[in-house]
């Protein structure tokens, strides 16, 4: 295969890739008509749970900006995508983490191209970073966060137990860890008072947090909650069981933690030890290397071992890694 028809048939993979990519995140004619179902009940509809529903949706939709509404169409998963966002507790929206994909992706377009790597090499090396870099930073910040909420979610589930102990009700309870607990705790109890404030009841309102959050954590005391309602007993005996099962649990996570870090430094030296000799390689001998960024036959070569090696990665972090 000659080296002009293997960079057109890389692109013409790259375009076939993005021309799916925006056609799968049009809405369709069945999602429009939903929509259109969706807004002809809520004009006409007097429900308490209805109206809230369209003051938050009137929330979110003021929120966006022009640079979110030029993006709309070309990011699949929209929904998705703003959650995850929403997690990180950043105020970043839809646009921006576009722009921050475009942009990553033309820079090292340009600096691979600019360094006299193949046209073909530097397209696929900024689609990849294009692409890897802004998810990866958007699950860092996430991990960072509710890391900081599990932390803190035994303090706050105390705070809760003295203000019931003391006579207030659980609605109020949760206003006042809001404000006394330190974000992002106080923040997503914050956000749970706001909307029993504007007509959701308290099992959507912590239904809806324990969805965006994921955490196993809060979960536990969403159903903590649900099953106290219907059955009744100590809700304040309850709730204080749970802050020492969450303690017990979070004191489980660092001991596996410590006993498989061993494993897992084992696992990054043999991971990076192969970029790590091709880099004293190259920097010894730069044309003993060379044409793993000129010779097409190499280039594949190259990219199946990175293939290989990021299985075997995957591979070594699921094995060293345990959940609770």
């Amino acid at each position: 295969m000659s080296r002009d028809l293997m960079i057109a048939v890389i692109f013409g993979c790259v375009f076939v890739a993005l021309a799916l990519i925006i056609m799968m995140s049009g809405d369709g004619n069945a999602k429009r008509g939903a929509k259109r179902l969706e807004q002809l009940r809520e004009r006409h509809s007097s429900s308490r749970e209805v109206l809230a529903q369209v003051q938050m949706r009137r929330i979110l939709a003021s929120r966006e900006s022009r640079l979110d509404n030029m993006f709309q169409g070309l990011i699949p998963n929209r929904a998705l995508l703003r959650q995850r966002l929403e997690r990180t507790g950043k105020s970043w929206s839809l646009g921006q983490y576009a722009v921050a994909s475009l942009g990553i992706l033309a820079v090292t377009f340009i600096a691979i191209s600019g360094a006299g790597a193949p046209i073909a090499l530097a397209a696929l090396a900024g689609v990849f970073f294009g692409l890897f870099l802004p998810h990866m930073v958007v699950s860092f910040f996430i991990k960072k966060r509710i890391k900081d909420f599990n932390d803190r979610f035994p303090d706050a589930i105390d705070l809760l137990v003295r203000g019931l102990r003391s006579g207030l009700p659980i609605s109020e309870s949760i206003g006042v860890v809001g404000k006394e607990i330190m974000d992002p705790v106080g923040y997503e109890f914050r956000q749970v008072s706001d909307k029993i404030r504007i007509g959701r009841t308290m099992e959507q309102a912590l239904q809806e947090t324990a969805n965006r959050l994921t955490t196993p954590e809060f979960q536990f005391f969403v159903i903590t909650l649900s099953i106290q309602r219907e059955t009744g007993g100590n809700l304040a005996e309850t709730l204080n069981n749970l802050a020492e099962v969450l303690r017990k649990r979070a004191q489980m996570k660092l001991k596996i933690r410590a006993m498989s870090s061993e494993s897992k430094a084992s696992a990054y030296i043999v991971g990076a030890l192969p970029f790590i000799v091709f880099t004293l390689v190259y920097m010894m001998n730069p044309s003993y290397l060379a044409p793993f960024f000129t010779d097409p036959r190499l280039m594949v070569a190259g990219v199946g071992g990175l293939i290989w090696m990021s299985i075997g990665a995957f591979i070594m972090a699921k094995m060293v890694s345990f959940e609770i």
